[in-house]
């Protein structure tokens, strides 16, 4: 990224914190029209600055802790996290212009907080969703449905028939669910892997190593799991670099 590119990106955050803030201190919100102006601006200017580089650290913190959580979930513990830094920001602000502050209304000022901050997270959340792409599911319904939760947003290594049924192979476990090889890779068609075997698709990110024996090759997969590769597959993998 160049600095005209981080400049890009900064640019439309410093406008949006600089029109809450200044919005806020218009309305004045819990007495705060008594710091009078210019005072009440850089209050609340402050604490939105504050807030925006809380939910930084917030959203690196929660990238790893909430990655399967619903998305309300997600949000309502990232706006309840930020809450906690601006609630000692107005406190230290409050001794700061010496004001009496009494700690029995300590839960009161989280609360105010919180709703204010759940307000501005829930904008942040519907900014990001206009201005996401519509993204293109890469594995179909028909599969994911069939999964139990657990395995449905871990990574797909393999699909491996067994009669009637298909063993379902992810990097969090496998599954044994009713439905057909070639009706699976449809399903699967927009990730990137290929039939290697009359019973066997594989994804290509999950190989780690290719073995040969008694004239075939043998993709062994990220889980362990040994993928065979059939003479009838074989000169399409080779010919796509997959060995």
């Amino acid at each position: 990224m160049t600095p005209n590119d981080s400049n890009k990106g900064l640019l439309p955050t410093i406008a949006i914190i600089v029109v809450l803030g200044s919005f806020l201190s218009v309305l004045g919100p819990y007495q705060t029209h008594q710091l009078g102006f210019p005072g009440v601006w850089f209050y609340w200017v402050g604490l939105m600055s504050l807030g925006w580089a809380s939910n930084a650290l917030v959203t690196l913190f929660l990238a790893r802790l909430t990655g399967d959580w619903p998305c309300l979930a997600h949000y309502a513990l990232a706006s309840f996290l930020i809450s906690i830094p601006i609630t000692i920001g107005v406190v230290t602000i409050q001794a700061l212009l010496s004001h009496p502050f009494a700690v029995q209304a300590l839960p009161v000022v989280f609360i105010f907080v919180w709703v204010i901050s759940a307000a501005v997270t829930a904008l942040g959340w519907l900014m990001d969703r206009r201005a996401a792409p519509p993204e293109t599911p890469a594995i179909s319904r028909a599969l994911l449905d069939k999964l139990p939760p657990r395995l449905q947003r871990a990574p797909l290594l393999a699909l491996q028939s067994e009669d009637h049924y298909l063993r379902v192979h992810t990097s969090a476990g496998d599954a044994l669910v009713l439905m057909r090889l070639s009706d699976a890779m449809t399903a699967v068609e927009n990730l990137d892997g290929r039939q290697t075997h009359r019973s066997w698709w594989v994804a290509r990110q999950a190989v780690d190593t290719v073995s040969r024996g008694d004239g075939r090759a043998v993709l062994t997969l990220s889980n362990g799991v040994q993928a065979p590769v059939s003479r009838t597959h074989a000169p399409g993998l080779r010919e796509a670099g997959w060995y």
